[in-house]
């Protein structure tokens, strides 16, 4: 039987694995205070800029190109520096308590920000927010162009009910000795994600489909990872020890 330990655990960048997508109106809002605090630093910004210009008698080319490099730098600037140092979150984001993290669940890096902020010329310069609208809604995952193309997701780290935790499988009594040789390196997340909810959700199915299902999974992981299991085993104690495995080694690097 699935042996299932709701202690929560994270990955090896430290970012949990459980959350949910942030859907368009949080995320919606969190781009709305950080283009306030953008307008803000801009009008700071150019009214200092304007003062030192005025007291050097700056020209007016001058005066408009350094505006125009200004303006770029902010757009750009800020929410790359802000997700990259922050490990994917802008002010109006912590606000919300969202995070950008890549599909696999690990933090961005400078690459992953850079992307989705040149896509938001996309997203919601050209097309006014359109595209990030519809592509949000349109997807299974709630990304936008910017997110699609960066290979992110936007989570929720906090909502109003009990903070999430990620799931922690154990290797059943019955499955250790041949649970010891399993080798999950060729499972990839997307596999581990399908194990993962089908185990999560097992209790809630009646047996036969339970078992039926079971059958099914196992055999996709037995011919991904060519290690079928001794008879005695059942399908559910086999895919409880190849997610037990899988996280132990994902711990282990």
């Amino acid at each position: 039987m699935t042996s299932v330990d709701r202690t929560p655990i994270v990955t090896p960048e430290a970012v949990p694995l459980d959350f949910n997508e942030a859907g368009v109106g949080s995320r919606g809002l969190a781009i709305l205070l950080d283009w306030l605090v953008l307008g803000a630093a801009m009008i700071a910004l150019m009214t200092a800029s304007g003062l030192v210009f005025s007291a050097f008698e700056s020209s007016g080319a001058v005066v408009a190109s350094w505006f125009a490099v200004m303006n770029l730098l902010l757009l750009f600037g800020y929410p790359i520096t802000c997700e990259t140092l922050t490990r994917g979150k802008t002010l109006g984001k912590l606000v919300m308590g969202l995070r950008v993290v890549t599909a696999e669940g690990a933090p961005v890096r400078f690459r992953h920000a850079g992307i989705r902020a040149a896509l938001g010329l996309v997203d919601f310069g050209l097309t006014l927010g359109v595209a990030a609208v519809l592509s949000s809604l349109l997807t299974q995952r709630s990304q936008r162009l910017g997110d699609l193309v960066a290979g992110t997701i936007v989570l929720r780290e906090r909502t109003a009910g009990p903070r999430p935790s990620a799931a922690r499988f154990t290797t059943p009594p019955a499955a250790e000795p041949f649970a010891a040789t399993l080798d999950t390196g060729a499972l990839t997340a997307r596999d581990y994600e399908t194990v993962r909810a089908f185990l999560l959700r097992a209790g809630e199915l009646d047996a036969d489909a339970r078992t039926r299902l079971a059958q099914r999974l196992a055999d996709l992981i037995v011919a991904k990872l060519g290690q079928p299991p001794p008879g005695r085993l059942t399908a559910l104690d086999y895919l409880a020890s190849v997610a037990a495995r899988y996280q132990q080694a994902q711990r282990g690097h």
